[in-house]
């Protein structure tokens, strides 16, 4: 699977007018979480709603960091969602819990992200009349 990068725009949910632009973040569907720069979340006005939080880092480590709520928007979709507060040396990253409230896809091949089919087995087939059974009314 490859690894891409997309930018995305993160939001203060009780005042939109301050918001940052991320022009790199990776998308994890690994990560549960998104993960944005800590000042920029501060800049922002963005509390830490849940502090303390205990993550294990790719590598196997343990760290802490804070939550908060914010808007983000990649392209024309948006959702609100925890994001974390990343400290010095983490990476930017785009979780799987946003991608799913964005409703995107990962195409690892293409390295991009799409819309999600929102009834993907609920697609019509071709109408074919079926054919009569014998004694049934109709």
């Amino acid at each position: 699977m490859g690894a891409f990068h997309i930018g995305a725009r993160v939001e203060n949910v009780v005042d939109r007018s301050k918001g940052v632009s991320l022009p790199k973040l990776l998308v994890d569907t690994g990560s549960e979480y998104t993960w944005a720069p800590e000042a920029a979340l501060e800049k922002l006005g963005i509390a830490r709603e849940k502090k303390d939080l205990e993550f294990v880092m790719a590598n196997g480590q343990r760290v802490t960091r804070s939550v908060g709520f914010a808007i983000v928007r990649v392209d024309k979709s948006f959702t609100v969602d925890e994001v974390v507060f990343a400290e010095k040396g983490d990476l930017l990253l785009l979780g799987a819990r946003t991608l799913e409230g964005l409703s995107l896809a990962v195409d690892s091949r293409k390295k991009n992200s799409s819309p999600l089919d929102p009834f993907p087995r609920l697609k019509r087939k071709p109408n074919h009349s079926p054919e009569p059974t014998p004694g049934a009314v109709h």
